[in-house]
């Protein structure tokens, strides 16, 4: 395995893998069998959740005028939307390839979709961007007969989602359902005075619609109410304008009360509540800047963090350490009505310190452990207690992690093209940088503002915040493969031209627009080194070039879309030889360097931590999210793309291949489960990772 082959460079004498795994323990897994990565047995039935959620259909519709605009035209509208509002000019960077936004235009008629009915699907299905799609298509459409064998299926689906298919060649859609990511978004532009303009009565249509039966929300729009997602998105609906009087706030509020008020929600709401004004710091565990001045030999080392984990807590420890205030706390009405509503107990008699710990069993999913609550009592003493790090050496040290996680911050917006990994991070960032430069609004703050719309989508139920900024190439690559399967690619040219347009100029740093910009100057090893980054060019992204993070499942189907659609003759009259080879082989080069010592992938990074890391978990509402595990999807999706290429170049890097797969195969079979089944992470859970095992295991004979 790996903890015997080591792959990396060599740079000021010393050796730096692309990666920083923690092989020197990696042996330990001969003996004691199944690591970290394996997901373990179902839970008992008395540890299952069993409170559910309850909807009620409150014939609300979403205000007529939203239209999508996506790529190039998007980039217009939004420097456009930015001038008109601040009078400052941007210019946006990155390949707009991908991109999927929506504007407000009162003279847009578009589709008059019917009032959400919750009560009988809590999800959307996207009935505003089918119907605009639908209404522009000028080709073909699929006949009204009944197909009569599976190859007339096949085709008819195929003329029905080209229809769907946007001008850029991807297929875009609703990737909301989080509740607690909009709020964050929402108090951000509130504390920095960023107008939502249009946005606010369909982010308020929304958080109507999800509000449940019993006053609350869920953590997310499945989710039986919790106090994550009542809290945050209460305090939403009051930022937005609307009153204390209103009836689904009157309902919302005697939900929190009777929950215990504020103190009860989970870490991540205490920390926003915090930044806006209606929570005090001594009531928020610490999150200490110091820990990124840990030499990398140290065993926990913020670095080594799965990066989504990471690239939250970098703004954290920032805007905590920094002990952000809102400018308006003191001033704003509406800031110290809240502070009335949110709390049982009187705002000036709480004890904060106290109430650190507090969370509802309804948002405990994963109690921190106790190791950890010591850890954090003990840095209270630090923190606010003792108050030490006021005093030198260690107001030193703090200034030095404070100075280092604001450089890293920038860095990762510079990197992703201001898009950032996630929409957490995306908002602490723009908060930080705001914090930053002195409560200013710098071109980098507009330049965060232009990519708020990344995340935001338009569907009948309303104006959300997405996990992510789309999962354009992930479903453009899946999308494409079904088409060559099925034998027709040559029977639809243009939306298979179309799609390789769009998977060409999705790969990481690999065009002549990618490469020319700022990203492709921290792709050096130098930059991966300070920034904790994996390589990164000729990788694939789950949604955009311009996001800027290869994964490891979607390089790989992305590798494979791209190995299906370039012996295509209707592909070849638009390619013409120019995708050249090399970039097929940095694709692999990114997969081959992503495999774990457990012989399985990871999602963005390899596995740097340890298992022990999970002991550390803060977060009480997420699970496992401290280390990038290996995962049976990410595996085989790696090892079938790794398959595919060697068939068609047997020559590159053939022996490195082979192992590989062989190593995969042997990782799926360790992580199969009793049952036979495999346990999904990343979709429907069994039928999922079933598939995905199964197809590994016959990739690798």
């Amino acid at each position: 395995g790996r903890c015997l082959t080591w792959r990396g460079e060599v740079s000021g004498g010393w050796a730096w893998s692309d990666h920083l795994s923690c092989r020197s323990l990696s042996w330990v897994e001969r003996f004691i069998g199944r690591g970290v990565s394996y997901p373990g047995e179902a839970k008992p039935p008395s540890k299952r959740q069993k409170h559910r959620g309850r909807w009620l259909d409150r014939g609300l519709r979403l205000p007529k005028g939203w239209k999508y605009v996506g790529a190039e035209a998007s980039h217009k509208a939004t420097e456009d939307a930015i001038y008109k509002q601040t009078g400052h000019k941007i210019k946006m960077s990155g390949e707009a390839s991908g991109r999927q936004t929506w504007v407000f235009d009162p003279s847009f008629s578009g589709a008059n979709p019917p009032a959400f009915e919750p009560s009988l699907n809590c999800n959307s299905s996207d009935l505003l961007f089918r119907s605009q799609q639908l209404a522009a298509w000028k080709g073909p459409k699929p006949s009204n007969a009944t197909p009569t064998n599976s190859s007339e299926a096949c085709k008819k689906g195929i003329e029905f989602y080209q229809m769907l298919q946007c001008d850029d060649g991807h297929f875009a859609g609703d990737y909301g359902g989080p509740m607690f990511l909009m709020p964050g978004l929402i108090i951000v532009c509130y504390i920095t005075g960023h107008d939502l303009g249009a946005r606010k009565a369909a982010m308020i249509t929304y958080l109507r619609n999800h509000q449940q039966a019993d006053g609350g929300w869920g953590t997310h729009i499945e989710a039986a109410s919790t106090m994550f997602g009542t809290v945050l998105s209460y305090v939403s609906l009051r930022l937005l304008g609307v009153p204390s009087s209103d009836e689904q706030c009157i309902v919302a509020r005697e939900f929190i009360r009777a929950q215990g008020g504020a103190l009860s929600c989970p870490s991540w709401a205490k920390f926003w509540l915090s930044l806006l004004g209606v929570h005090e710091w001594g009531g928020v565990n610490s999150v200490p800047a110091e820990m990124w001045l840990l030499p990398l030999w140290f065993p926990f080392h913020p670095g080594k963090l799965w990066c989504h984990c990471r690239m939250v807590y970098l703004p954290m420890c920032y805007l905590y350490c920094s002990r952000f205030q809102n400018p308006s706390k003191h001033t704003d009405p509406l800031l110290e009505q809240l502070r009335s509503e949110l709390y049982v107990t009187p705002y000036d008699k709480v004890q904060w310190d106290a109430n650190r710990h507090t969370c509802s069993p309804l948002d405990d999913y994963s109690p921190v452990t106790m190791f950890q609550k010591c850890a954090h009592n003990l840095l209270a003493f630090y923190e606010t207690h003792l108050a030490l790090w006021k005093l030198p050496p260690f107001s030193f040290i703090r200034k030095a992690g404070i100075k280092f996680a604001i450089s890293y911050i920038k860095a990762e917006d510079l990197q992703t093209n201001f898009v950032d990994i996630g929409p957490v991070n995306k908002t602490l960032n723009m908060l930080s940088i705001w914090a930053d430069s002195g409560h200013t609004k710098t071109h980098e703050f507009y330049m965060h503002a232009s990519r708020l719309d990344d995340y935001l989508w338009v569907a009948e139920d309303g104006m959300k915040m997405q996990g992510y900024n789309g999962s354009q190439s992930w479903d453009t690559s899946f999308a494409v493969q079904a088409v060559i399967e099925s034998g027709m690619g040559e029977n639809f040219p243009q939306l298979c031209q179309k799609i390789y347009a769009f998977l060409e100029r999705s790969q990481i740093l690999s065009t002549e627009v990618s490469q020319a910009s700022v990203p492709m100057l921290y792709e050096d090893l130098e930059s991966r080194k300070k920034y904790f980054r994996h390589v990164s060019k000729g990788g694939w992204p789950f949604s955009t070039s311009a996001h800027g993070w290869p994964i490891s499942d979607c390089t790989a189907e992305g590798l494979k879309g791209m190995l299906g659609l370039l012996p295509l003759k209707c592909v070849d009259k638009v390619c013409q030889g120019r995708y050249e080879e090399e970039r097929l082989f940095d694709a692999v080069n990114v997969l081959l360097t992503y495999q774990n010592a457990d012989g399985g992938w990871a999602t963005y990074e390899n596995n740097r931590g340890f298992g022990f890391y999970e002991w550390m978990n803060p977060s009480e509402v997420f699970g496992d999210i401290m280390i990038d595990y290996s995962y049976v999807e990410c595996s085989s999706a790696s090892m079938t793309a790794l398959e595919k290429f060697r068939g068609k170049h047997p020559n590159h890097r053939s022996a490195e291949i082979s192992s590989a797969i062989s190593r995969g195969a042997a990782f799926l079979e360790g992580i199969q489960r009793a049952d036979g089944s495999w346990y999904g992470s990343w979709g429907v859970c069994f039928t999922y990772g079933c598939f995905f095992g199964v197809e590994g295991l016959m990739c690798a004979g």
